[in-house]
């Protein structure tokens, strides 16, 4: 990598008024409290400094990514080298444009996004209630809870293109599947994203949340560090019940283990590297594969 190139990213930024975090450790960045430090960590708060930005990272062939709440992020101990955006300003905006239709910055976290759409009467986001991401970052992995996803509720998606380009696309365009859109194989940032909800009565939908987290606070390790659920649901079974089975709960590779509280995570007992988690992971898939014939799949972004 030519760090002339990177100083050059962050040259521009600091021109354009950016905050810049250099040799910025990622573990205080994700919800795993794992990764090493980022060459350069820069928050912009305009389309203006995101289209130029991306697009010089591009031109100089600077690595980048962008960072939400980092909550389906496993970073590499020895870091990043290269430049990572995270999104403010601007990219916080939400206002409501009809009466069924919110239009959000992909900086806002989702749990703001369902207070507004509870607040305005709208359903619809209710099983959003509790996953701890931004809303770029659910429509990028189109994120979902108890049988419903992102897919359900988007109506489209503005977008910088690597050259700096902004574009939108439709519902249509986005080529929803499980835990994935068209951004995870073609190159661009999610800069908002409008959502076509239904009218609801209000009471109704705060049950509902209500309902959603309490299953969450019960079955899930909320009290310790992780990035979710590690493995995406296999056809017709579920990843931690798979686990559990192969008699996996409590398994410990240095400072990862497998929840006793639910198998399907791994979390951080303490100290734990992106090493010891991705060692745990394939011992996971091995042992699965072997004892159930399954080949676990991956749900957790390795940087």
């Amino acid at each position: 990598m030519n760090i002339e190139n990177i100083e050059k990213v962050i040259s521009r930024a600091k021109e354009r008024n950016c905050k810049i975090l250099e040799n910025e450790p990622m573990s205080k960045h994700t919800t795993f409290k794992i990764g090493g430090n980022a060459t350069a960590l820069i928050t912009v708060e305009s389309i203006a400094d995101l289209s130029d930005l991306y697009s010089l990272c591009n031109k100089l062939e600077v690595p980048c990514f962008v960072i939400g709440n980092g909550s389906n992020l496993l970073i590499n101990d020895n870091g990043y080298e290269g430049i990572v955006f995270r999104l403010s300003g601007d990219f916080n905006n939400i206002t409501l444009l009809e009466d069924n239709v919110i239009k959000c910055g992909a900086g806002i976290t989702l749990a703001r996004l369902c207070k507004i759409a509870c607040e305005n009467s709208l359903t619809g986001l209710e099983f959003a209630w509790g996953i701890p991401g931004t809303v770029g970052g659910a429509v990028y992995m189109n994120a979902g809870a108890y049988n419903e996803e992102m897919e359900m509720v988007v109506d489209n998606v503005a977008y910088v293109s690597p050259d700096g380009q902004v574009g939108t696309k439709s519902a249509s365009e986005l080529k929803f599947s499980y835990r994935h859109s068209v951004f995870c194989d073609e190159p661009g940032i999610v800069t908002s994203v409008t959502f076509r909800l239904k009218r609801g009565k209000k009471d109704k939908i705060e049950a509902k949340m209500a309902d959603l987290i309490g299953r969450r606070q019960s079955k899930q390790p909320l009290e310790y560090p992780s990035a979710g659920s590690i493995f995406k649901r296999p056809k017709y079974n579920y990843a931690g019940t798979l686990i559990e089975e192969c008699g996996l709960k409590g398994k410990r590779i240095g400072g990862a283990e497998v929840s006793e509280k639910h198998a399907g995570f791994i979390i951080n007992k303490g100290g734990a590297t992106c090493k010891d988690v991705c060692d745990l992971i394939e011992f996971i898939q091995e042992t699965v594969k072997k004892e159930k014939g399954i080949l676990l799949e991956c749900e957790v972004k390795k940087i």
